[in-house]
């Protein structure tokens, strides 16, 4: 029989990749996440480690025992469930990470919910990118993501994770003054003549990035990117001012009216869709359920989407 505390160890260094990360993660000693592995292999009676230069890696029958203890966990997970369903009231810790807009639109009012309707529940909330969120919540760092989809390129769907729609935020491209005002019926004429503007977007290596780049290349032309942040809030205050034009989501507004001239995009390319995300198995908790009902109440109560128009 193998140990279970072992195993999750070596999930861990699936996850978090090197044995100083597990041994940060867990609060333990490096050299005693080392040992326990190498019980775990005499348990296995195969090496499951292997160099990569100065790291290991897992190796074929590690990957395999890795597999059934998601498995195993996942079973787990669906026991934690059924027992919290059992009881009358919510408490313990409740760890959500948010990207900045979701947690600027929704969170407030979803937190207000479940403090009213749960007191004993202490929700930690950290605001994250879905690219480290979501491995994060496979390392059990968190028990919900909220995560986003833009259009054209969604993101792979690991199958240990159970993923909701939430609600679909539509995109809007951001003229700055100096662009004059575009013609609403023409999203690909007005997107071509930022060509030769400076531009505001997310840093590399995100989702957002990457379909933003997709479609000022596909209107003809490689943005300058001038400025790069993932502060949304700030490529709003940048576009206002005149210094870069912009791609903003409906909830990067909230309930203030844009300062700005907005035009939508070309069809099938103007809305991102907003989902959240927890582990396979754990749907059913009742704290992910009441988190996801205010979560939905806040996003049903959220302002109109500012018009689509060719001005402010």
């Amino acid at each position: 029989m193998f140990d279970l505390h072992r195993l999750r160890l070596l999930r861990e260094l699936k996850h978090r990749g090197t044995l100083a990360a597990v041994a940060t993660a867990l609060s333990y000693a490096p050299s005693s996440v080392s040992q326990q592995l190498s019980l775990l292999e005499a348990e296995a009676g195969v090496p499951l480690l292997e160099p990569a230069g100065r790291r290991v890696r897992l190796t074929a029958q590690a990957e395999i025992l890795v597999a059934h203890t998601e498995a195993v966990l996942e079973r787990l997970e669906r026991a934690e469930a059924d027992i919290a369903a059992s009881l009358t009231d919510l408490s313990g810790t409740f760890r959500i990470a948010s990207f900045q807009t979701a947690a600027l639109a929704l969170l407030p009012a979803a937190l207000g919910l479940l403090r009213h309707h749960h007191p004993n529940l202490r929700v930690h909330l950290t605001q994250m990118e879905p690219e480290k969120a979501l491995p994060a919540l496979l390392a059990r760092d968190f028990d919900l993501v909220l995560a986003e989809e833009y259009p054209g390129d969604p993101p792979p769907r690991p199958a240990e994770l159970e993923q909701q729609d939430l609600l679909e935020d539509p995109l809007h491209l951001a003229l700055p003054p100096s662009a004059g005002t575009a013609r609403p019926g023409r999203p690909a004429a007005a997107l071509r003549s930022l060509a030769g503007h400076p531009w505001v977007m997310e840093p590399e290596g995100t989702a957002a990035r990457q379909w933003a780049t997709a479609l000022c290349r596909a209107a003809g032309f490689e943005p300058d990117v001038r400025f790069e942040t993932p502060d949304l809030v700030l490529h709003q205050r940048l576009a206002e001012q005149g210094h870069a034009a912009a791609f903003l989501p409906g909830l990067v507004f909230g309930d203030r009216p844009p300062a700005l001239a907005l035009c939508p995009l070309p069809r099938g390319r103007g809305t991102r869709r907003i989902t959240t995300v927890v582990r396979r198995g754990r749907s059913g908790h009742p704290t992910v359920a009441a988190c996801r009902d205010a979560l939905r109440h806040a996003a049903l109560n959220l302002p109109a989407p500012p018009p689509r128009a060719g001005h402010a």
